[in-house]
């Protein structure tokens, strides 16, 4: 068994990784660390894990105790903690913050399996993607392989109201999201840079913008991308291409039809479509911002990192009905 930690535990992402870890079976949570609730029922907080656990919330971190560990911090909370704290070095860590997402003076593997498998499997220490980032990475990724992305690309995508995360404010309260749309963050999101290195990775440079336009909705979970790229290729051999790049992908698939959210909300999947108009090639995408997006990718890297069933603990069930 895989004996796991999780830092930060109590938010969105640590509660759905305490549900995917409770029913996987080659892996075993050794603890769940959060300050504020420790000794509290895990149940108590993430009440959609009543009567499935009698774990409780620890303030302790055994590192010594376990095989890998889980990072569910905010942002820049992950680089901080590290400076401040010695995790033994043959322990594995997935880091879900944008902290070493952008290669440069570390080790961390940006974790991508569609394109980074062979990488990931012999990673110690992994950077998880951002969800949006996954989202339009997946969407545009077999576009770059045939290099299409001369020109600028124009992306629009909304978001659930968990991609803020568990802690209240302005813009994720009830009475200001239902019924509501806005967007934030235009063409400057902290998710570009991992974007356009992956885009870069793949198409060998990428001289045009990715301009993004990030939504917020007005329902609590998964990510629907749309993304606009000029191009003369023909649609035939545009999604042969698409279909090829992903023929090998346990979570990514292509499909024939257009696209909606229902189909990945609640699983590990991403869906894919392309239709033609003219010279506009019009790319549609989604996932589940919490799993495909976040802890369920992450899952997905542990399983490859430890040479287990990439699909562990992972076949969900799409809540399209």
């Amino acid at each position: 068994m895989i004996k796991v930690g999780i830092l930060g535990a109590a938010g969105y992402t640590g509660g759905e990784l305490i549900r995917l870890l409770l029913n996987h079976p080659e892996a075993e949570i050794v603890f769940a660390n959060s300050e504020s609730n420790a000794g509290n029922l895990v149940s108590d907080v993430h009440e959609g894990l009543i009567g499935e656990t009698d774990l409780r919330f620890t303030d302790a971190m055994p590192f010594d105790q376990v095989d890998v560990v889980f990072f569910c911090f905010g942002h820049g909370k992950s680089e901080a903690f590290l400076k401040e704290h010695t995790i033994p070095a043959n322990v594995k860590i997935i880091d879900l913050a944008q902290d070493f997402r952008i290669k440069g003076d570390h080790d961390y593997v940006y974790g991508l399996p569609e394109i980074n498998k062979e990488e990931i499997v012999k990673a110690q220490h992994v950077a998880n993607p951002g969800c949006f980032a996954t989202c339009i990475q997946l969407g545009l990724l077999p576009a770059a392989n045939l290099n299409l992305l001369k020109e600028d690309v124009a992306v629009n995508a909304i978001t659930g109201s968990t991609g803020a995360g568990q802690k209240p404010g302005a813009t994720t309260h009830f009475s200001w999201r239902n019924n509501n749309l806005s967007i934030y963050k235009p063409f400057t999101h902290q998710h570009l840079a991992e974007i356009k290195q992956s885009l870069r990775q793949v198409q060998g440079y990428l001289d045009a913008d990715i301009d993004f336009i990030p939504y917020r909705g007005d329902f609590a979970r998964g990510i629907f991308a749309t993304m606009v790229v000029k191009t003369k290729a023909p649609v035939e051999d545009i999604i042969d291409a698409y279909q090829d790049f992903y023929k090998d992908a346990a979570f990514t698939h292509y499909s024939e039809k257009s696209i909606d959210l229902k189909q990945v909300v609640n699983t590990n999947k991403a869906v894919v479509h392309v239709e033609k108009y003219g010279d506009k090639l019009l790319i549609t995408a989604a996932i589940d911002n919490l799993l495909k997006g976040a802890v369920g990718q992450a899952v997905q890297n542990m399983n490859l990192m430890f040479g287990v069933d990439e699909t562990a603990g992972l076949r969900l069930k799409a809540s399209a009905f």
